[in-house]
């Protein structure tokens, strides 16, 4: 497994590490963790030299933490690099910030982090951070010896990033960086402000949530055609982590088909060359000319009010996109059980607070309403 040190983190982290978002589930719609296929994963990535696994608070229903606890707490602590994240939303008081720290390192069994985040900042959460004084909390638990290194993950603009990395001093930070958000999101912009600070990047969602392991036929046909053995999935992890500056890629894994895949791609890692570049530069204009939901089916815009499954309908909607096969589309969507289908919004906006894409989701699903009106008249 390919490592990388950096002078701020001083120790060797796997350019591969385990993201806990996306464990193996028990039923497709709940959030509930299969135990033994997650554990499965787990002891995998371990055995092949990830070191690096990353939770936080809210995943899978706060059972993420619960989890991987359990399933690393038969390995030697100093073996592997832990992470989690302060879910600053959820606290209403200043002293929510001790409690809910002290209930994360008991949830997952350990007496520190190794790598310790302020969760999914942007303007208004970074805000929250100043004004419940949660840095200075999170720097005396550095002191102690409770948190290794401080970072955060963030989803905002460049500018919003340029606040945050001028206002603290940080040991590194995540962001979500892919060859379709390098544009689309300004990942470029955000990974040049880190990368000239000299702040190590870990980078989340580098298959988006998926998407791109099927950017649609046309751009599988082309990864196929230049590297017929590698997975399309590949592409978007090797393109991640051929960017100086990057520490570690985050990658949820839900089967062992994805780890194995991952573990091949990052064992005796080749970074892409320029025709590698300059083919998913090719394949990427093709892909901004399809009109997606920026969605990565994180579900934090969850649960709707009304019952929409929002995730659902956008990615029902985006494989209408790429392959345009309406009747297809149609079909899926039919299959959808009433209750969480789009005609059930009721454009309340709950659903926006927590988007990390910022999606005008109430528009979107509006959107998305009309053309399946027209689909169905066609």
């Amino acid at each position: 497994m390919e490592k990388r040190t950096f002078a701020s983190i001083g120790k060797e982290i796997s350019l591969l590490g385990l993201g806990c978002m996306r464990l193996p589930k028990k039923s497709a719609d709940g959030d509930a963790i299969d135990y033994a296929a997650a554990q499965q994963i787990v002891d995998y990535a371990y055995a092949h030299g990830i070191n690096y696994f990353d939770t936080a608070y809210m995943y899978h229903g706060g059972d993420s933490e619960l989890f991987i606890g359990e399933a690393l707490k038969k390995y030697p602590r100093e073996s592997f690099y832990l992470a989690s994240k302060f879910p600053v939303w959820m606290a209403e008081t200043a002293a929510d910030v001790e409690k809910i720290f002290n209930d994360q390192l008991k949830k997952c069994q350990v007496e520190y982090f190794d790598f310790y985040l302020c969760h999914s900042l942007g303007d208004a959460n970074f805000k929250k951070i100043i004004e419940f004084g949660v840095y200075d909390f999170l720097k005396k638990m550095k002191a102690e010896g409770k948190i290794r290194r401080l970072g955060f993950s963030f989803h905002d603009k460049p500018a919003v990033l340029q606040t945050i990395v001028d206002t603290y001093q940080w040991d590194f930070a995540q962001i979500q960086l892919n060859y379709l958000d390098w544009e689309l999101q300004d990942a470029k912009g955000q990974y040049e402000i880190l990368h000239s600070a000299g702040i190590p990047v870990i980078v989340m969602e580098p298959v988006r949530g998926g998407y791109l392991a099927n950017p649609g036929e046309a751009a599988e046909a082309k990864f196929k055609a230049a590297a017929p053995d590698a997975s399309v999935a590949s592409w978007a992890i090797r393109y991640a982590a051929t960017l100086p500056g990057v520490m570690t890629v985050l990658s949820g894994m839900s089967n062992m088909a994805q780890i194995e895949d991952n573990v091949r791609t990052m064992t005796g890692f080749a970074p892409l060359s320029d025709a590698e570049q300059a083919l998913v530069a090719d394949v990427v204009e093709n892909c901004l000319k399809k009109e997606i939901v920026p969605c990565t089916g994180c579900r934090y815009c969850m649960d709707c009010p009304f019952g929409v499954d929002i995730p659902k309908m956008f990615s029902l909607y985006n494989g209408y996109v790429m392959s345009k096969n309406g009747e297809r589309f149609l079909q899926n969507y039919d299959k959808t059980a009433e209750e969480e289908r789009l005609d059930k919004c009721q454009q309340c906006g709950a659903c926006m607070d927590q988007c990390p894409q910022h999606i005008q989701i109430p528009d979107q699903l509006a959107a998305i309403g009309s053309v399946i009106d027209d689909l169905r008249r066609a």
